[in-house]
This record gives structure tokens, C-alpha cells and sequence, in this order.
């Protein structure tokens, strides 16, 4: 960050600078998930459906309260930009903002996906992570971000004046408007901020911009799901490839993914706490 020549530092600047962060929401904080029980559940998997993502396109696919779903790598490198909703409530999805509040900047196993506003609830638990071993590299990067958007043609557009119309945006808006018979501009409203699922990103140690990397993601790797709500999910892989060089355009190698869905023993879960929505209430709703 560059400083203005006309700021002056104050005398205590090193001080202010010292001050000691606080973490905003603490460890222990929040409820945690049952991920041994999880665990146990797992073992009773079986699988029930799976949707292929075809490169610099997009999909939807649903998921029972209580399955589990699995995004895989199946050919080559390739990222994706994942979308969640309330399967009966489009205005009820994903919000990667609070996630990342609540959790970190990557999440992996035990991080929760949290819905919007005024649910904010867990949507879906992540219960394994092949890439779980990556942690964060000398660069600051990781793994699974919720701190990016999704490529889009209009920032396409304002930045190199070009029109691309297989960015994550799109594709999502595209495959959200095939599933609800919405026209793309009504669909489009739903299409939000998202779950950058294999991507290696972070922020530049000295100018704090975001980055993006050669994913570490090879096929057979896969990040998989609890279903905590009944879930309408999409996937886009993204025209980026394994984001090593660029996006927003078919210069990059790009592969499909494949989303896997997953039904446990159901009776395994009969007291499994299920979120209801958020219980506050505004003054005026008492």
C-alpha cells in the first residue's frame, strides 16, 4: 500500500500498528459438529447419483437432508466454483462472507457452509478433504477459498472491454436457469459468491492482492459433503483450468468434474441435530 506523500505518520503510528489483533468469533465458540459420529456414518455410504461438469460449463444436482455429496477430480487439474441453496428457498444460499468469518479464509474437514441471512444456519459440513494435507504454502496460498468470487463477464468486460460467456457466473446462472425454468436475467439474482472448490489462492505479502495458483488437485482427489438442509447445489469448472495462468477464456486446459451423491444409513442420523433456522427475532417481530 502506498502512502500519500501529503499523510503525515503520527508520533505514535508504531504503536497503533502494534496494537494485538483478537480473533473476532474464538475458537470453541461455535457449535461444533459430531465429526466422529460422522465418521461412523460415512461407512455406510452408498452411492445414489452422479453428475459429470463438463470443462467452462456448468451443472446443478440435489441433495437429500442427511446424504452426502462428493465434488472429484476425474481427468485432470481443474478448479470449481460451487453454489448452494435451500432446495425449497432460492433466497436462502450460501454465504461465503460469514463463512469465512466463522471459520478461515480455506476451510476443509470440520468447517461448515452457513446460509444467509435470516437463517443462518449450517447448510452442508465438510467431512473429507483429500487435499486436507496442504495446508498453506510459502506463498500464503491454500486450498478451498472463500475469500474470491467467481470469474464473471462483466468484470471481463470493465477490465479488457471483451465479451466471455463461459465464466462460473454464467455457468451457474445458465445451469440454475435450465433446472428452475427461471429466464437467465430472473435466475441470474441467485447466482452468488462462491465456494472456490480445488483452487490454491491467497493474498501477495506485499501489495495484500489476490492470487491464484497452479492447483495442487490431481484425479481421484475429492472434497465431500453433509447434507445438514435439503440442498439444490451447482458447480461450475471453471474456464481457468487449474488457475496456473488465467481464466475467463479457452486458453487454459480444462476438465469436467464430477459430483457423486451419497445416501448413509439413515437411522444412523435419527437424532442427528438438524439446523432449524436462526432464532432471533427483530424487535418488531416479538
Amino acid at each position: 500500500m502506498t502512502v500519500s506523500s501529503r499523510v503525515t505518520p503520527p508520533a505514535d503510528a508504531a504503536a497503533r500498528r502494534a496494537v494485538k489483533p483478537v480473533v473476532v468469533y474464538p475458537n470453541g465458540t461455535l457449535p461444533q459438529p459430531d465429526m466422529a459420529r460422522l465418521e461412523t456414518v460415512r461407512a455406510t455410504l452408498e452411492k445414489t447419483d452422479e453428475v459429470i461438469v463438463p470443462p467452462r460449463s456448468g451443472r446443478t444436482f440435489r441433495v437429500p437432508k442427511g446424504h452426502f455429496f462428493r465434488i472429484v477430480s476425474i481427468e485432470g487439474p481443474q478448479v470449481g466454483d460451487l453454489n448452494l441453496w435451500n432446495a425449497d428457498n432460492l433466497s436462502e444460499r450460501f454465504f461465503s462472507g460469514k463463512t469465512r468469518a466463522l471459520h478461515a479464509t480455506h476451510v476443509t474437514t470440520g468447517d461448515r457452509l452457513w446460509s444467509t441471512m435470516p437463517s443462518l444456519r449450517p447448510m452442508a459440513t465438510i467431512t473429507h478433504d483429500t487435499l486436507g494435507w496442504y495446508g498453506f504454502d510459502e506463498d500464503g496460498g491454500g486450498v478451498h477459498d472463500v475469500i474470491g468470487t467467481r470469474c464473471d463477464p462483466y468484470t471481463h468486460r470493465l477490465l479488457s472491454g471483451g465479451t466471455y460467456d463461459h465464466c462460473c457466473h454464467s455457468n451457474l446462472t445458465d445451469a440454475l436457469a435450465e433446472t428452475t425454468g427461471l429466464p437467465f436475467r430472473e435466475a441470474e439474482p441467485y447466482v452468488h459468491d462462491v465456494l472456490n472448490v480445488f483452487m490454491c489462492t491467497g493474498f501477495t505479502k506485499d501489495t495484500k492482492q489476490y492470487f491464484m495458483k497452479a492447483s495442487p488437485v490431481r484425479p481421484g482427489d475429492f472434497l465431500e459433503f453433509f447434507a445438514e438442509i435439503d440442498l439444490l447445489g451447482g458447480l461450475s469448472a471453471c474456464p481457468g483450468g487449474d488457475c496456473s495462468a488465467t481464466h475467463s477464456s479457452d486458453v487454459a486446459a480444462c476438465y469436467p468434474l464430477k459430483v457423486e451423491i451419497f445416501r448413509p444409513d439413515l437411522s444412523l442420523l435419527a437424532d442427528w441435530p438438524f439446523p432449524g433456522v436462526n432464532g432471533y427475532q427483530p424487535p418488531s417481530c416479538r
